[in-house]
């Protein structure tokens, strides 16, 4: 049987099961098109697998120098997909294990308050795309959302009365994330001036571009590093260091590891604890404290 069929089935299974993004569901098709081609010659029948090929697979992505992170995400995809051929009885050989690489973290990039203020004041906000751009990233801050999540906001996602929005984050889980009253005004400063300039836009998406549709993570991208360029921030920024500093900056000002989980999106709490590894005032306080103990 055809191996790439089966590699459309068992996505087509995933979406009915666990209803994953697209965006995950364009991330396991691609790490298993690498895993088929990673032999010589490639995989391209069932007959063509073999029990010792997850652990051969794994061993060659090491020796090719990828990231720890990008293994560990190989290894679940391709043992999933074994385990799922042996549910359906295609498969019958015994997987031999695999030692799941050691993972190296690198801490998340953070920018200091100030920064954050001098970054948030950039935008022009005489131009509707500086409005636009401000109102975003004071939303991305304000709350901790991923770029996805942001660019894929909708009006009706907004509750002006309680300050917060409806996202809908990773394995299509929605989530309620408070904004704050500030970061609520510059969308309203934003959408006044839109339907000024365009009373009769269409458009359900909270943020868009001159044509009426959602913005791209790269443009954002693109945007928020020229707005960094412009008020001298030193350190490679992206979208996401909005989300990162967030979370780095709620923990310096006492907030829970739990409350910033359940902001985040976070499915489990040690994802969410890299973030105590970068707030040195949160480790400065706590020695602090165990001193004045003792």
């Amino acid at each position: 049987m055809n191996l790439q069929t089966i590699i459309d089935q068992y996505l087509n299974t995933l979406i009915v099961e666990k209803g994953l993004s697209k965006k995950t569901l364009e991330s396991y098709r691609h790490d298993l098109t690498v895993f088929t081609l990673s032999f010589s010659p490639p995989k391209k029948v069932i007959a063509d697998l073999q029990g010792f090929d997850l652990k051969d697979f794994i061993t060659m992505q090491s020796k090719l120098g990828y990231h720890s992170r990008t293994l560990h995400r190989r290894l679940s995809t391709v043992k999933n997909f074994f385990l799922y051929l042996q549910r359906e009885l295609l498969f019958t050989d015994k997987l031999l294990p695999v030692k799941p690489p050691k993972m190296m973290h690198q801490l998340p990039t953070v920018i200091r308050p100030e920064e954050m203020e001098a970054l948030l004041n950039a935008p022009n906000l005489e131009d509707l795309h500086g409005l636009r751009d401000q109102a975003m990233m004071e939303v991305m801050y304000a709350s901790g959302l991923r770029v996805s999540e942001l660019i894929q906001l909708k009006k009706v996602d907004l509750n002006v009365h309680k300050a917060t929005m409806r996202v809908l984050g990773k394995g299509q889980k929605t989530r309620i994330v408070p904004v704050g009253e500030y970061a609520i005004a510059q969308i309203d400063n934003y959408l006044t001036k839109r339907a000024f300039i365009d009373p009769k836009e269409k458009s359900p998406f909270l943020f868009i571009n001159r044509y009426g549709k959602p913005l791209s993570r790269q443009f954002f991208f693109k945007r928020v590093k020229t707005y960094a360029k412009q008020v001298g921030i030193q350190v490679s920024i992206s979208p996401h260091t909005l989300r990162h500093s967030f979370a780095t900056h709620l923990l310096e000002q006492g907030a829970s590891l739990r409350a910033v989980q359940e902001m985040l999106g976070h499915t489990h709490l040690s994802t969410t604890q890299i973030y105590t590894h970068v707030s040195e005032k949160r480790i400065l306080s706590a020695f602090d404290l165990y001193s004045k103990r003792k």
